[in-house]
């Protein structure tokens, strides 16, 4: 049984034990973490939009033949704490295999404390991001 990558388990540790007044500001870090699209990808080709986020916001996993996992996120810079579920993600699981990223709890989120320092509707944004994330994954690996 894989557990999910070390990073991503550090950043969840950190949000768990910070004060719940620190939250939101920890986590809005995340929305610049998020690399530009690639030059070829600026059209979002390939990638899936997530209608659970409040706004346009677009993603792809890639398993690459070595089995490691390569995320592309597309967000507006206007949504700050949607861009920072994916920077979270972003860097939480770079270089991460298919099998860690498969092992990440569905409700990492709620693990990371921001059920109280952000509305549901957000968290359940986020929730929906890792979701679509996951099921990309499996379905390239199955």
């Amino acid at each position: 049984m894989s557990s999910m990558p070390a990073r991503l388990s550090e950043i969840v540790d950190e949000f768990a034990a910070a004060p719940r007044d620190v939250v939101l500001e920890m986590l809005l870090e995340y929305a610049d973490v998020i690399p530009p699209l690639p030059a070829g990808a600026a059209d979002r080709e390939g990638m899936e939009q997530v209608p659970e986020c409040q706004t346009a916001f677009f993603l792809r996993a890639r398993v690459t033949p070595e089995k490691t996992v390569e995320t592309l996120f597309d967000c507006p810079p206007e949504a700050p704490t949607t861009r920072a579920f994916a920077g979270i993600l972003a860097e939480g699981l770079a270089g991460a295999s298919a099998d860690e990223v498969l092992a990440v709890p569905d409700d990492l989120y709620q693990r990371m404390g921001l059920a109280q320092a952000i509305s549901p509707l957000r968290v359940r944004g986020g929730t929906a991001i890792l979701a679509r994330l996951k099921r990309q994954v499996r379905e390239q690996t199955s």
